[in-house]
């Protein structure tokens, strides 16, 4: 069955509900909403990754992260999901308990695979060309399927010679990183590309689903045919009305 990672944004300036949801009190309720609706796990960031948003350093992540995971990680063990490119903030996570890694750069940093490598958990691997994370979104070298797949392959294997199991790792093919339109709209196919992994895919309210982008409908076609496919993880904003897809 699939499962569905709701997106929880402890930001000023997400593109979807930034601000919504930065205050820490608010933060909570709408993790306990989402497991309501239907989320098999949160993921859980404070550094907005559209394009032009202002990066973060690991201080000031941890400032808004803190008191949210304080909450969340002792109420829901096993299913928070940290969002995040700083081996600092991951520390920090694991002084509180277990979180899922999810690195939208794609473990990159050879300091996020040693933080990998001492905690062994759960590992989300987004697929990040080999550049700035904002460089990503007003560039697009990556026009192929196979590109994408080897990359992926050979950052499982190497955390996989760092002591973490195959069944640890959960590949993102990373959808409007670096990507063109094309090759974003044919990676809601990619599970079928590596049957030995879990694949999760986020495509939620992102541009290459056209105008109406924030409408549930397209979003709705975007999981079907990531489940029909062979998706594991479906990334979504709307818990709620993706919850049809599980049944």
């Amino acid at each position: 069955m699939i499962k569905l990672v709701g997106i929880l944004n402890v930001t000023p300036d997400s593109f979807s509900d930034g601000g919504q949801f930065l205050e820490p009190g608010a933060a909570t309720a709408q993790a306990r909403q989402l497991f309501e609706a239907g989320a098999d796990l949160i993921d859980v960031g404070a550094e907005s990754t559209r394009p032009n948003a202002t990066p973060l350093s690991d201080e000031e992540e941890w400032l808004r992260l803190e008191p949210v995971l304080k909450v969340l990680i002792p109420a829901y063990p096993g299913k928070i999901s940290l969002d995040s490119y700083h081996p600092a903030t991951f520390h920090k996570a694991f002084a509180i308990g277990p979180v899922i890694m999810n690195d939208v750069t794609g473990f990159n940093d050879p300091a996020m695979v040693a933080v990998a490598a001492k905690y062994k958990p759960t590992v989300i691997v987004s697929h990040l060309p080999d550049m700035p994370l904002q460089e990503a979104h007003s560039m697009a070298p990556v026009d192929s399927v196979e590109t994408v797949k080897n990359n992926l392959l050979n950052t499982a294997q190497l955390l996989r010679s760092k002591g973490l199991a195959q069944q640890q790792i959960i590949l993102d093919p990373g959808i409007g990183f670096g990507k063109t339109m094309e090759l974003n709209a044919e990676l809601l196919k990619f599970a079928e590309q590596v049957p030995s992994y879990a694949v999760m895919i986020g495509y939620s309210r992102k541009r290459f689903l056209g105008e109406q982008r924030m409408d549930l409908e397209p979003n709705l076609e975007a999981g079907r045919m990531a489940i029909d496919h062979g998706a594991t993880y479906l990334r979504v904003h709307d818990v709620a009305g993706h919850s049809r897809l599980k049944s």
